[in-house]
């Protein structure tokens, strides 16, 4: 699977302006007809804001990323609140809605949980034969969340607002993740300022043995993996080191 990545500078708060902005940089992407499954960072149409009146999706909202799966054929993975719960939603090729995770760890620091509601649940679901843990953001930082359902992953999928101040954290949990799972991880983040908050980009994709496959650095645009996503490879990595047997459950007794 060809997979891809979408960064971009946000315009806060502007919904309209961010899905005008997509289809520019959609109808910019040289390869666009390869693109298998494209994502885009955490509250793709509204930057990470604290106000639900805003970031809360819309039937139209929900349209327009299935209208870009269906027009382009492929898959599509956005951020968007509903009903209360910062979610990751991702569509099938035809725009139907297979899976949608509500973000479990919400950031504290910057009073997330005081506008939006936990989810409790992981989720993990089969896209085109590849088996996806989505989670969003804050969540990279607490590696049980992968680990509880390693075996059964072939690649996670981060949707993120990650701040510049922390960018190494952002691509030093992404690889190590990817190397302790020994599976694919994605994640994407957005560009620009929201106030003061300024964000680097830096989306990445690494594959099971922590290799960089895609490194968008600090440009706005449409990347590509280098290579296909390959389950097979996951599969052979694991087999080639098997440390996944090795684990052991605690509270140790």
């Amino acid at each position: 699977m060809k997979l891809a990545v979408c960064q971009y500078d946000a315009k806060w708060e502007d919904k309209e302006a961010n899905k005008d902005k997509i289809e520019q940089l959609l109808e910019n992407c040289p390869r666009r007809e390869v693109i298998d499954w494209l994502i885009f960072p955490e509250m793709t149409l509204s930057g990470f804001t604290m106000n639900p009146a805003v970031s809360e999706l819309s039937d139209e909202d929900r349209a327009f990323f299935a209208g870009l799966a269906a027009e382009n054929n492929f898959n599509v993975s956005y951020g968007g609140v509903e009903k209360g719960y910062n979610n990751l939603i991702t569509l099938n090729r035809k725009g139907e809605r297979i899976n949608a995770y509500s973000k479990i760890h919400l950031f504290a620091f910057s009073g997330e949980d005081k506008y939006y509601k936990a989810g409790t649940k992981q989720e993990l679901f089969e896209l085109e034969g590849l088996r996806v843990a989505p989670v969003v953001c804050f969540d990279l930082r607490f590696p049980y969340l992968f680990w509880n359902q390693a075996e059964k992953t072939d690649i996670c999928v981060v949707i993120a607002a990650w701040p510049k101040k922390r960018a190494e954290h952002w691509l030093t949990l992404l690889r190590a993740r990817a190397m302790e799972i020994q599976a694919y991880f994605a994640g994407v983040n957005r560009l620009g300022f929201e106030g003061k908050v300024e964000y680097p980009g830096n989306s990445m994709c690494f594959n099971p043995a922590g290799k960089a496959v895609l490194a968008a650095g600090a440009v706005e645009g449409i990347f590509l993996c280098e290579t296909d996503i390959d389950k097979g490879l996951v599969a052979k990595t694991r087999a080639k080191y098997p440390f996944l047997k090795e684990r052991r459950n605690f509270p140790w007794q």
